[in-house]
């Protein structure tokens, strides 16, 4: 095959992925969203469960003086089978966010890579800046 049509195919297929990319870009922010939302209602369902319990509230307040008091009332709480299925759904959605979150990073940074841009049109026809931030991590082996 000439170079000239070497470098159209290299081209294509470089546009082609970009839009792949762009597309899991978009679905996994989606996702993620919708996840925090579900994660928010439950927790705040979690948090209103606790917060109706008398015998909670009741320690909770005298938590400086009985501090025992509120750990067995909570106890008590998450002894039930509603507050159970909750806390299996919050720690669920916590996993579901962190994977979200790491792929989408993943996608941005391919993203950039390809497009030679910091900038991606969102669904919604909003312009989104990609932005890195560093942390720390221990490595583990």
């Amino acid at each position: 095959m000439p170079a000239k049509l070497d470098g159209m195919a290299d081209t294509i297929n470089q546009a082609k992925n970009l839009l792949n990319i762009e597309s899991l870009i978009n679905s996994h922010d989606s996702r993620l969203q919708s996840i925090e939302k579900e994660y928010k209602t439950n927790k705040s369902m979690l948090d209103d469960l606790l917060n109706g319990d008398d015998e909670y509230l009741k320690a909770n307040d005298s938590a400086k003086q009985a501090s025992k008091l509120k750990t067995l009332a909570k106890n008590k709480v998450m002894q039930g089978s509603n507050a159970k299925i909750l806390v299996d759904k919050i720690k669920d959605f916590q996993m579901q966010i962190k994977e979200l979150k790491v792929a989408l990073s993943d996608y941005l940074s391919q993203y950039v890579t390809l497009s030679g841009t910091n900038q991606i049109t969102a669904p919604d026809g909003a312009i989104w800046e990609i932005i890195y931030s560093a942390r720390i991590s221990k490595k583990t082996n």
